[in-house]
């Protein structure tokens, strides 16, 4: 299993995406935002999806170099036509723009459609969060990816549809929510698969709707289905995942799931808060501060040494690929190697 510093990945992911026709600007962008994903451990968001990026550029579903048009907007607001460009891009401009938005008004709303997979949505909101703002993401698949099943059933009719929500605090870290409302991410069944490893029961049902561990289940012919998030309480999950395909697809018109669209996307909602607009920073970090002892103070219950706060362990994370190396499974490196053949590079250097 290769391990890589940041550095040498991006430069890599970026010579792959320049050398497919992407311009350098975004092959940047691209590059930054799947290394930041695998660096917090994200490995299902990360590198892993430059095969299958090179293959929608391939076939045309994918437009480097797109323009974000302008469909509606007001000071406060927008709706954005991302003509099907790379969904990093698309997203990391929205969300510019939203933060410059709430700056003026307190409050920003973005809505996005005909934008390609963004990745993880978690990189969006901290942005905001680094501005000293409060930055919602959410997003769903346009109709497409349908691989959960609603809490009940036992085939896909729902994407995995995630949220993400950042708050700054006095720290400079983040308190970073991102879940998707499924109980994982479909990317995690696919670097199962590229691991060779099963997966814990309770993420997957085999087309029989029976509890598997086994990750090609989901790939299968009739294929199985991810569960919602909430085990026995999935009804919760199910239902955020449901308001989630409206918020992003019926407010964007990028779709819902049952809609028959074919072609992956993202209908995108982003909100961002200018806390300072509601009330003095450091009264919100005392808050803030003050809620995170409060929880951490708490006794620890059997097979626990700490108390987390959302973000933390992806922060730690980051901190330790940083000084150690991102590792890279065989099988993913092998896809990488091959798509970079394919684009004329015969040898990666690293």
């Amino acid at each position: 299993m290769p391990n890589f510093t940041r550095e040498q990945l991006q430069k890599i992911t970026t010579d792959i995406f320049e050398a497919g026709g992407v311009p350098s600007n975004e092959a940047a962008i691209i590059a930054e935002l799947l290394v930041a994903s695998n660096l917090a451990g994200h490995d299902s968001h990360g590198v892993i999806r430059i095969p299958q990026y090179m293959g929608l550029i391939a076939s045309g579903l994918i437009q480097p170099g797109a323009p974000l048009e302008t469909e509606h907007e007001s000071l406060s607001y927008a709706l954005y036509n991302g003509n099907w460009g790379f969904g990093h891009v698309i997203a990391q401009k929205a969300m510019s723009f939203a933060i410059e938005k709430s700056q003026l008004n307190g409050i920003s709303a973005i809505s996005i459609y005909n934008c390609n997979h963004i990745g993880r949505i978690g990189s969006y909101p901290m942005m905001a969060a680094e501005a000293g703002m409060v930055g919602i993401t959410m997003v769903n698949a346009g109709g497409t990816a349908l691989y959960v099943a609603p809490f009940g059933g036992r085939d896909g009719r729902l994407a995995t549809n995630p949220i993400a929500i950042a708050t700054p605090t006095r720290s400079g870290q983040p308190i970073l929510l991102d879940i998707t409302s499924s109980v994982v991410a479909q990317g995690k069944i696919r670097v199962a698969v590229n691991r060779g490893e099963s997966v814990p029961l309770g993420w997957l049902i085999n087309s029989a709707g029976e509890p598997t561990s086994n990750p090609q289940d989901l790939m299968a012919s009739p294929p199985g289905a991810l569960l919602s998030l909430g085990g026995i309480a999935g009804h919760k999950g199910y239902a955020l995942g449901l308001m989630i395909d409206i918020l992003g697809g019926a407010l964007s018109g990028a779709g819902c799931s049952g809609s028959g669209n074919t072609r992956l996307q993202n209908g995108v909602l982003m909100i961002v808060l200018d806390i300072a607009k509601f009330r003095p920073l450091d009264d919100f970090y005392n808050h803030v501060d003050g809620l995170v002892a409060h929880v951490k103070a708490a006794p620890t219950a059997p097979g626990f040494d700490e108390i987390l706060i959302p973000g933390e362990i992806e922060a730690r994370q980051t901190e330790h690929r940083l000084r150690e190396g991102i590792p890279i499974d065989d099988e993913t490196w092998r896809q990488i190697q091959e798509t970079a053949g394919e684009v004329g590079i015969p040898e990666l250097e690293f």
